[in-house]
């Protein structure tokens, strides 16, 4: 069995820890299969970290929409933040990559809302059912059962931004992935999720002040 996460934030995140190290160690070691690095609004150093490890490492972008975020999964091109859901979930498509929503219906961390996800249905590949971080505000059950009404696969991903967070929320895999594959495998996914150490909940707020003090 593999260990997929499909929702991590590297060192080029302003909020997110991971470095190249981390990633490597990840791998090597016994914790992940396959890890999508999902950075805000790029992908560059998920490319890099592609090309160094291979297609173990899955380039995302977490996508600041006008209606909360989407992610984009096995992209090749940065797909800029601004746009409406529907405008970025096509323009993910329009380059071969999946649609991966995450944190839906939350509005602490930026999550699209039921009146637009009921509009595009079509467009959404892979819910996030189960996220790492959802402590404050939990909408796992809100998320399963839209992704069960419109039949799509579902995926359990840490939503890290430090390495200490990772390990915990993950998805449990049949065989190896790729864009073509990867909906189909996870229907047949296993979604482990336990709450993650209390350090890894601060991590955002940590990094993005650690970063703005160290660019003073």
């Amino acid at each position: 069995m593999l260990k997929a996460d499909f929702h991590t934030h590297s060192v080029a995140s302003p909020d997110g820890g991971i470095s190249a190290e981390d990633y490597r160690q990840l791998l090597d070691g016994d914790k992940l299969d396959y890890i999508a690095i999902t950075d805000h609004n790029r992908i560059d150093f998920a490319q890099q970290m592609q090309q160094e490890l291979g297609d173990k490492i899955i380039v995302g972008e977490e996508i600041m929409t006008s209606q909360g975020e989407l992610i984009g999964l096995f992209l090749t091109k940065l797909i800029e933040p601004g746009k409406t859901a529907r405008e970025t979930a096509q323009a993910i498509r329009d380059q071969g990559g999946l649609v991966y929503l995450p944190h839906p219906f939350e509005t602490i961390r930026s999550g699209v809302q039921a009146e637009v996800l009921d509009d595009m249905p079509d467009l959404i590949d892979i819910v996030e059912a189960h996220n790492g971080r959802a402590v404050l505000q939990n909408r796992s059950s809100h998320a399963l059962t839209w992704a069960t009404l419109h039949k799509k696969p579902t995926a359990a991903s840490s939503d890290a931004h430090g390495a200490k967070g990772v390990g915990r929320t993950y998805t449990i895999i049949g065989q190896p992935i790729t864009q073509d594959t990867l909906g189909s495998v996870l229907t047949q996914g296993q979604l482990i999720h336990a709450r993650p150490p209390l350090i890894s909940l601060a991590y955002p707020k940590y990094h993005r002040l650690r970063k703005k003090l160290g660019a003073a």
